[in-house]
């Protein structure tokens, strides 16, 4: 798999795809960029299409610090730059969203339209730092194994956990997080510890979608709300039966929204 040099990192990504235009998929926390393999399977015929591992996950390399979300944002512009995909319709979950708001709003040359899923604006309240702050300290130790049982109503909605015909593909992720190594833990304390954006999302001035799950536990309705309350013409697409991780519990759903909001951006903005 290719790297582009971020920072000083080394950062990997995968690309695929034909087009005048990029597509920039960035994932959430504990997870990689194979959570977008049903987005970028759809968008391959019409875009250009890279999905990357943030620094110390997936196979990027770690660091020993620059876990924090400005940093993260500017190995993203790294990354970019490097692979010439300016300017790039970004799409963020999660931990990606973080960083997808603060590019557009900082670098809104990079980002021709911008799409958040199951993401927040907001820092963790205070009772969720000193939650989480334990849950750190139990993978700095032991990893995310022994923690499992907690971490997954986080990563998953009730419909795609219990549904029987999706156990395998649940059993891939919980394989997955059970095989991460101790060094997550810098990206989790980035995530515990990161600061607000809300106040930076009216200088974002890119066609924006913010997609919801109503079985989000971590990021409920009300957060992506309040992105589409601050962004100009921002639109909100709600989806049923999801929790956190909607391009994996549900990919047609997402792909479908993604489809329509880049069609609506192009016909306004035509490639050229």
């Amino acid at each position: 798999m290719p790297t582009a040099t971020a920072n000083g990192i080394d950062l990997n990504y995968v690309e695929s795809g034909h087009g005048a235009q990029t597509v920039v998929f960035a994932h959430g926390l504990l997870l990689d960029h194979h959570m977008f393999e049903a987005q970028r399977q759809a968008l391959d015929a019409r875009y250009r299409v890279i999905a990357y591992d943030h620094r110390g996950q997936g196979d990027s390399a770690p660091a020993a610090g620059g876990y924090d979300m400005d940093s993260l944002t500017e190995d993203t512009v790294d990354l970019i730059r490097a692979t010439g995909s300016a300017p790039c319709h970004f799409i963020g979950l999660s931990m990606g969203g973080f960083v997808g708001m603060r590019l557009a709003a900082r670098y809104p040359e990079l980002v021709r339209s911008l799409t958040l899923l199951n993401t927040s604006a907001s820092a963790e309240t205070m009772g969720q730092r000193i939650r989480y702050r334990a849950m750190q300290a139990v993978v700095a130790l032991f990893g995310p194994g022994p923690l499992l049982s907690q971490v997954l109503p986080v990563m998953f909605g009730k419909s795609f956990r219990e549904d029987p015909q999706r156990r395998e593909q649940l059993a891939r992720w919980i394989h997955h997080v059970q095989s991460l190594p101790r060094r997550i833990v810098g990206p989790v304390g980035g995530v515990i510890g990161r600061a607000a954006i809300v106040d930076e999302l009216k200088y974002i001035r890119c066609p924006t979608l913010v997609v919801t799950g109503d079985e989000d536990q971590t990021t409920p309705a009300a957060e992506a709300e309040r992105i589409v309350a601050q962004i100009s013409g921002a639109r909100l697409v709600r989806l049923a039966n999801c929790g956190h991780s909607s391009t994996i519990e549900a990919p047609a759903a997402v792909n479908r929204a993604i489809a329509e909001f880049l069609a609506a951006v192009d016909a306004v903005e035509p490639t050229a």
